[in-house]
């Protein structure tokens, strides 16, 4: 029929709430304007963008999620008054996903399956919390102790809870963690770049990953504990050949990072990484850590006993800081001449002495400095003793003996050992390739940074601490996708 068209008419009318909403946000920035040039004051302007913001949130606060995880890498520590700081823009939006997290499970938005509340690693960290909770009570420095309160909830709440719901589907990990290692990889590159111009030089890498990183351990640690993420995320048979070399990409780019990191724990810690993938696989965790328990045992009752650990008193003169050369670094790290390792002893022994003055409290969290200056033994001491980065034990689980006593220890010990415990069982129990694939790399990216922990105190550190709860989340997902993947084949 002539003159008849068979789409319907557009239409222009615009709805009346949507109408209502646009007079509304105009009317906000006309008077955040107004004020602006009223007052003065140019941060009126922000308000029409927070209420946008706002706005957003209540539709789907999931996007802060991965925001966050992208500039965790990009995130950079600013002081406060206090002696206290913040990483920024990280830590902001870690209370912004608080606050979200909080709001929506009071209205029923965000429901968290009862399995997991009842979590053996859900309740180890609930109880390590409630600990760190009564040591601040007799803690030597209440304010400082209460800042690591809330900051511990901040990192438990997005990074172990929104991280549950987050994860819905196996691909929803390599969504998660390509955000981490795609802003990492980046910061690789820059680094390696500036690292380039000073000609890779060993005392030229610490101002290379400036001002991203504090130092070059920071760094290392953060490339080397995704390097499993993206080995096993560019495996996946799914993937299209661009994203597989760009995940390979990514994983050459950290290998070199870490290999041009000059940082002996990170470079330690991929080749014990192998190992414990072969101790999974060959059912050999429980042996391996109760065989380093006991060795731990006899190495401190040795040391302690007859005060046989100032046999290993350093010379103060020798002590150096081989920064021009790698080679005589590692060769003064074996003779214990070497400066960071003999200053690392000068802290372990003066965190033995706080420990046997208040074993079952300890001083407090976040308390180890200055504390810990009042127990220095001077034999130890070396040139960097004054410490002037006011860094602490360089182990965090000395640290957690000297700040929070012997049940803080081995709460925090104790959810170690069960992820790492879980690893294996999870392992062995999956039938599916895809199932295996997450649980090792988030099994050795844990098993990375607590060998890291074990010379550096990292958990705290926002780019570092974040990927040790998240891995404990896949790792909590994965043993149900596991469990519904068995009952399924059974049927």
């Amino acid at each position: 029929m002539e003159g008849k068209s068979s789409f319907p008419a557009p239409t222009t009318a615009i709805p009346k709430t949507d109408r209502r909403l646009f007079l509304a946000f105009i009317g906000i920035v006309l008077v955040a304007g107004g004020s602006a040039l009223f007052f003065d004051q140019p941060l009126w302007i922000a308000l029409p963008l927070a209420m946008v913001g706002l706005a957003v949130l209540a539709v789907d606060w999931r996007w802060v999620y991965y925001v966050l995880l992208f500039t965790l890498a990009f995130s950079v520590e600013i002081p406060l008054p206090g002696g206290l700081s913040l990483d920024v823009p990280s830590e902001p939006l870690m209370l912004v996903l608080v606050a979200c997290f909080g709001v929506n499970t009071l209205l029923g938005r965000a429901k968290i399956p009862r399995r997991f509340w009842v979590h053996p690693l859900v309740i180890l960290i609930g109880l390590a919390l409630l600990w760190s909770m009564v040591a601040t009570l007799v803690s030597v420095d209440t304010v400082k102790s209460i800042k690591y309160l809330l900051a511990k909830t901040w990192y438990i709440i997005p990074f172990v809870f929104v991280t549950l719901l987050i994860l819905r589907r196996p691909k929803d990990i390599w969504g998660v963690v390509a955000c981490h290692v795609a802003g990492a990889t980046l910061t690789a590159v820059y680094a390696f770049v500036r690292h380039a111009g000073l000609g890779f030089s060993f005392d030229g890498i610490n101002p290379a990953v400036l001002p991203f990183y504090k130092n070059h351990v920071a760094y290392a640690a953060t490339i080397s504990m995704l390097l499993p993420y993206a080995l096993y995320g560019a495996r996946r048979p799914e993937l299209s050949s661009f994203w597989r070399w760009l995940w390979r990409g990514a994983f050459v780019m950290l290998l070199l990072g870490v290999f041009f990191s000059y940082t002996r724990a990170s470079m330690a810690s991929l080749p014990l990484a192998i190992g414990f993938y072969f101790i999974v696989r060959w059912r050999l965790t429980r042996v391996v850590l109760v065989a380093v328990a006991i060795a731990t045992a006899v190495g401190t009752y040795y040391f302690v006993n007859q005060n046989n650990y100032m046999l290993y008193a350093p010379n103060f003169e020798k002590t150096v800081f081989n920064g021009q050369d790698f080679g005589k670094h590692l060769q003064a790290t074996y003779n214990l001449e070497d400066l960071s390792g003999m200053e690392r002893v000068y802290r372990w022994v003066a965190a033995g002495h706080m420990i046997s003055d208040r074993p079952i409290m300890g001083s407090g969290p976040n308390t180890f400095y200055p504390e810990y200056k009042r127990y220095t033994v001077s034999s130890f001491r070396t040139y960097v003793s004054h410490n002037p980065e006011k860094s602490t034990t360089h182990n965090y689980f000395l640290l957690m003996l000297a700040e929070q006593g012997i049940a803080g220890f081995l709460l925090f010990t104790l959810l170690v050992v069960t992820a790492l415990l879980m690893v294996e069982r999870l392992y062995h129990r999956s039938q599916s390739a895809e199932h295996r694939r997450i649980v090792l790399a988030a099994g050795l990216s844990l098993f990375i940074i607590t060998a890291h922990l074990l010379l550096n105190e990292l958990v705290e550190v926002d780019k570092i601490g974040s990927f040790f709860y998240i891995a404990l989340a896949i790792l909590m997902r994965a043993e149900g996708w596991i469990r519904d993947e068995n009952v399924a084949l059974e049927e």
